[in-house]
């Protein structure tokens, strides 16, 4: 399933990313299977810790490795950009180890924090803590002074344009762990995980780029202090912390539709089938409790998506 699911999702990349920022990106060279090997390969490789995992970069690709990757132009690539993506409870690190790029001709190294697909970016701008335009961090206006760009979260994107060949640039990635994830693409369509807020106001996104059943295994909302929560109208409306799931075909949380809402405390199992490319997980914290929320993922089969397609009223995604 795990490889499946690695096909589907970069063939996405490689046909429909950026599409709402066609400016960095016109023409690649990268085929889909060599990005789903590539990816594949990465996730199994295990490199001792004495020795630095080290490859060519691609005008498009994907990153699932420690390690230092360089990119030397052999032509003008005019559009390039890589997708870095670590474990649920790791960041990236992008540390410049060297750069021999013309700023001044229109050259640029841009990290940003997150991912963007169709012109939707992960997480959204309700749910990362930085202003959009402060997650761009260009090389060209602050690489002699910042050498090395950390991620909020699991995932993060550098995007590069380079007219002269010959010119390179090479990074060194490191993946630190984050004790309190908060907002995550999952590497795979099956799994389990455990978000916890502990006492902050901000809100969390578990995205799962396929559709799948969700499990969830226990919510609690405000156990630290062990308030009960006063509901004032039916269902979540009103509660400041409460968890959400979602669906939609897009990669931004805050465009899709809400599937079902969550503000009272219980040991499950609670489960959902949702038929949508994208399906998320969000807790939403108003910072004055710890909120927890454990849960388990898996992908759905054919017959399983037909069967929900077939009883569903819903026009976009298929709930069951």
């Amino acid at each position: 399933m795990g490889g499946t699911f690695r096909e589907q999702l970069f063939f996405m990349l490689c046909l429909s990313v950026l599409k709402g920022d066609a400016r960095y990106m016109e023409e690649n060279e990268i085929t889909p299977e060599g990005l789903f090997s590539l990816l594949n390969s990465e996730l199994k490789r295990e490199i001792p810790e004495e020795l630095i995992y080290s490859r060519p970069l691609r005008c498009l690709d994907m990153v699932a490795a420690e390690g230092q990757f360089t990119f030397t132009a052999d032509r003008p690539h005019l559009s390039c950009a890589a997708f870095f993506i670590a474990e649920p409870n790791q960041v990236i690190n992008v540390e410049y180890d060297s750069v021999d790029i013309d700023c001044r001709g229109g050259d640029f190294i841009k990290v940003f924090d997150g991912w963007v697909m169709k012109g939707e970016k992960f997480p959204s701008s309700q749910d990362h803590a930085l202003p959009l335009m402060e997650r761009y961090v260009d090389y060209c206006d602050s690489g002699t002074v910042r050498r090395t760009v950390r991620s909020s979260q699991n995932v993060a994107m550098v995007f590069f344009r380079i007219h002269t060949v010959g010119s390179s640039f090479t990074l060194t990635v490191r993946k630190p762990i984050n004790p309190f994830p908060c907002n995550i693409i999952s590497q795979t369509p099956e799994g389990s995980f455990t978000m916890v807020i502990p006492q902050q106001h901000r809100n969390c996104s578990f995205s799962i780029i396929y559709p799948v059943e969700i499990k969830i295994a226990e919510l609690s909302l405000g156990h630290l202090n062990d308030f009960p929560i006063k509901k004032s109208m039916p269902g979540c409306a009103g509660a400041g912390d409460f968890v959400e799931l979602l669906g939609g075909n897009g990669m931004d949380p805050s465009k899709m539709f809400p599937v079902a809402d969550l503000c009272y405390n219980f040991n499950g199992p609670a489960q959902m089938k949702i038929g949508c490319d994208n399906t998320v997980v969000r807790m939403v914290s108003s910072g004055r409790f710890v909120n927890r929320v454990a849960f388990q993922y898996r992908l759905l089969d054919r017959q399983e998506l037909q069967r929900i397609k077939v009883n569903s009223v819903e026009d976009l995604c298929f709930t069951g």
